[in-house]
């Protein structure tokens, strides 16, 4: 049991602080087994990364085209001459959502930033999260072999790669233990589960067994025995399809994880930083509403069938024949992927702007959003419940006031 530490105040021991599970202990922190999931563009910033880091446990910031939270960083974004200067100011609103989230944690849990490696200034990204003071850098979409070197001036920062099976987390370990650094946890999403860009090569793979969460956890236990590491000396973070209090005692005790990591129902909480609409429309979404489909970094992905990915869907066979290699494509400027299947001409993959789709769910454009969204039902149905009755739901399995029958 995680217990009150009498040396803090009431307001420093919330009551979530209190829980059947051992503590999330990152860096010297100890902290709840819950992590928040980064999710761009703007659905994880400075209210609900600082909320739940606020309430013990990690906060995260999707690093993504942050100025879309700040009207002055916009409108110098219509005067922008190109890529470097529209990546000047994310930066800028990057190191404000940094100091924002810090500020509103007032003291508790850790505040960790989300930099996908497929985006183009990955490493601006890492960079700027180390200078502005987050805790740790979480990085997924593709492997994060380098990422030592680039928080090589910040050592305190604690380092968090995403993958997704046994074999992808040997090679990180291998390369990195070359380097004299172990990650400080290893996130383990199941594509079959998470919302957004998943951790698989293609559509047909996301079920396939080699991500279930016993397997993963086992073969790295193992790999771990093989390489002289101790069980605990990595905590092992499980992310996707966690909905229920049930989920999280199983991951916990039986399977041995040290954290669950939530998305869906953290973004549609009171804190999100996205518009009601977009809330309510994860949250209204079943099952059917939810389709898999290649993003345009070449990624299997999930989202909810809205309008737009509805039409979408239904021209791709056309749009992908009619794909060319043109940087005019890129109507944003931004250049925001290394691959981009609109701007490379690459017909296999999705053929839109990724940036003006998550733009548009973020302002709660329901007719011309992408989405993201996770698999599984939300443990509120589509109510929509504060950071702090969430994570006492999946802590102590205690539904709010009016949703316990």
């Amino acid at each position: 049991m995680c217990p009150y530490n009498e040396n803090l105040s009431p307001q420093q021991n919330p009551p979530t602080m209190i829980h059947p599970f051992s503590p999330l202990v990152i860096r010297g922190r100890t902290l709840l087994p819950i992590v928040q999931g980064g999710m761009g563009v703007g659905v994880s910033a400075k209210s609900l990364a600082g909320a739940v880091a606020r309430a013990g446990g990690v906060g995260t910031i999707a690093s993504v085209d942050l100025r879309h939270l700040h009207p002055d960083l916009m409108e110098q974004s219509e005067r922008a001459g190109g890529a470097d200067e529209l990546n000047r100011l994310n930066l800028i609103a990057l190191d404000r959502e940094v100091k924002g989230a810090l500020a509103n944690a007032e003291g508790q849990g850790l505040v960790a930033v989300n930099v996908m490696k497929a985006v183009d200034a990955h490493a601006d990204y890492v960079r700027q999260a180390c200078e502005s003071g987050a805790h740790a850098v979480v990085m997924g979409a593709g492997l994060p072999l380098d990422l030592p070197e680039m928080t090589a001036g910040h050592p305190d920062v604690a380092l968090i790669p995403i993958l997704s099976e046994a074999r992808g987390i040997g090679i990180v370990l291998k390369r990195w233990m070359k380097k004299n650094r172990l990650p400080d946890a290893i996130v383990i999403e199941h594509p079959k589960h998470a919302g957004g860009h998943l951790g698989a090569a293609r559509l047909d793979d996301i079920g396939d067994a080699k991500f279930d969460f016993k397997r993963v956890l086992d073969e790295t236990f193992e790999l771990f025995k093989t390489l002289g590491l101790e069980r605990e000396q990595i905590p092992l973070i499980v992310a996707g399809g966690v909905n229920s209090h049930e989920k999280v005692q199983t991951y916990l005790t039986d399977y041995g994880a040290a954290a669950v990591q939530i998305g869906t129902a953290f973004a549609v909480t009171e804190e999100g930083d996205a518009h009601p609409h977009f809330k309510q429309t994860l949250a209204g979404a079943r099952a059917e509403d939810i389709v898999e489909f290649v993003s345009v970094a070449g990624l299997p992905a999930r989202g909810v069938l809205t309008p737009w990915l509805k039409s979408y869907l239904k021209r791709l066979d056309k749009l992908q024949a009619n794909a060319k290699a043109d940087p005019r494509r890129c109507t944003q400027a931004l250049n925001c992927l290394s691959v981009c299947g609109l701007r490379d001409g690459l017909a296999k993959v999705g053929q839109f702007c990724i940036d003006l789709k998550l733009a548009a769910a973020f302002r709660g454009e329901v007719s011309k959003g992408l989405f993201f969204r996770g698999a599984e039902p939300l443990p509120f149905g589509d109510a929509i419940k504060s950071v702090q009755e969430t994570i006492q739901y999946f802590l102590h399995g205690e539904k709010p006031a009016g949703l316990r029958a």
